[in-house]
């Protein structure tokens, strides 16, 4: 930046953290392109954000120094790795995953059952989201524990701004999935036949993919995901809770989850920003960003755009999908979507199931996730 920029806003202010959707709702309104210290440039009406999206030769995905495949990649390079990890993706995979997801939901709706009051996010969301990616993955269950202390640990970094941590972190992710590896290794054609092995024998051109570039794949596919389908498993649950009408039309018509919980999580971002960097200058908004700079693509914003969505925040399931940015757009549209739907709608189904009632308790309302999670961090509800 050749000049220095004043803040337009602070995303760790107390005002934001109180209620980051009404926060960035309202900075849609008032400064749809504004810089902060902490997030650079963000952008928060739909049509900038889809821009970003469909232009990666200015709006570069290559964020971090560290690799991060392919996500943070930019084509062609990104292209190449895009073919690998989206196979992994498929709809047979996912038909033949989906007994194995049921089973671990329906244990878990059992375990919440008939206990009163459940604090469900603990109780469910957390440990359903990483049961579920330990699954998918063939990772052990002593996994879990770590698993869901890394996404923790890392979100508590990233507020803090502490590198140090957040480099902590991801050596002990590192580590673990290289002990993975060299297991595999060792057990060569006795090793399990997973999607971790599977991905031991995927090829770049000529030659395998090396161990760092697996260990990238594996941590896009858990310390970020976990916790946004956790987030995403606690706000279905709360808005479901709180409109009873809807949860016993979708206990009645369960063929009207996949549309519910899209309409839904445009609602309530489970996500609240990605990270882009301008490779040439850039006129957004009326403002002139140079190259180089930091781009925060908020999510919360573009999906509450009364620009793109008639009574934003109203439910409703008649609206046009393709405007709904909750798996994003572009090149980078996310690989991981079927799985991700998969999760989300045999929590939903397993939950209207085998109960009769959801409701919130009173007593306990909900309490936020500070930022860069978003979402719930405690849900009281009684399940019965």
């Amino acid at each position: 930046m050749n000049e220095e920029v004043r803040q337009d806003w602070d995303p760790k202010s107390a005002a934001v953290q109180r209620d980051q959707r009404a926060a960035y709702d309202a900075m849609r309104e008032r400064c749809p392109v504004a810089y902060s210290d902490l997030l650079g440039w963000s952008l928060f009406r739909h049509a900038d954000v889809l821009r970003a999206l469909n232009d990666p030769e200015t709006f570069s995905s290559a964020v971090s120094a560290h690799p991060a495949v392919p996500n943070g990649m930019d084509p062609p390079e990104h292209t190449r790795y895009r073919r690998i990890v989206e196979t992994y993706f498929q709809p047979d995979r996912m038909a033949a995953f989906e007994p194995r997801c049921r089973q671990i939901a329906a244990d878990l709706v059992g375990s919440v059952l008939g206990r009163g009051e459940v604090e469900f996010i603990e109780a469910f969301a957390h440990r359903y989201a990483v049961s579920v990616q330990c699954a998918f993955l063939g990772w052990p269950d002593e996994l879990r524990e770590p698993m869901l202390d890394w996404t923790h640990r890392n979100d508590r970094a990233r507020f803090a701004e502490d590198r140090a941590v957040t480099a902590k972190v991801a050596r002990e992710f590192e580590g673990h999935v290289v002990e993975l590896l060299q297991a595999r290794r060792a057990a060569a054609t006795q090793a399990s036949d997973d999607v971790t092995s599977a991905l031991m024998h995927e090829r770049i051109g000529d030659r395998a993919l090396r161990d760092d570039e697996i260990v990238s794949i594996l941590r896009n596919w858990t310390v970020g995901e976990i916790g946004t389908i956790s987030a995403a498993v606690g706000i279905l649950a709360d808005f479901i809770a709180q409109h009873g009408e809807l949860q016993q039309r979708l206990r009645v018509r369960p063929s009207l989850l996949p549309d519910a919980i899209d309409e839904i999580l445009r609602i309530h971002a489970p996500l609240a920003v990605n990270r882009r960097v301008t490779t040439r200058p850039v006129e957004i908004g009326g403002r002139l960003i140079g190259a180089g700079e930091r781009i925060s693509l908020n999510w919360v914003g573009a999906n509450l755009d009364g620009r793109v969505f008639d009574d934003p925040q109203a439910f409703r399931l008649d609206r046009d999908p393709a405007a709904n940015l909750l798996y994003g757009a572009g090149i980078h549209f996310c690989p991981g979507a079927p799985l991700a739907r998969l999760e989300l709608r045999v929590a939903l189904e397993e939950l209207l199931a085998r109960s009769a009632q959801i409701e919130p308790i009173a007593q306990r309302p909900p309490t936020r996730a500070p930022y860069p999670a978003i979402g719930l961090a405690t849900l009281a509800l009684r399940i019965r």
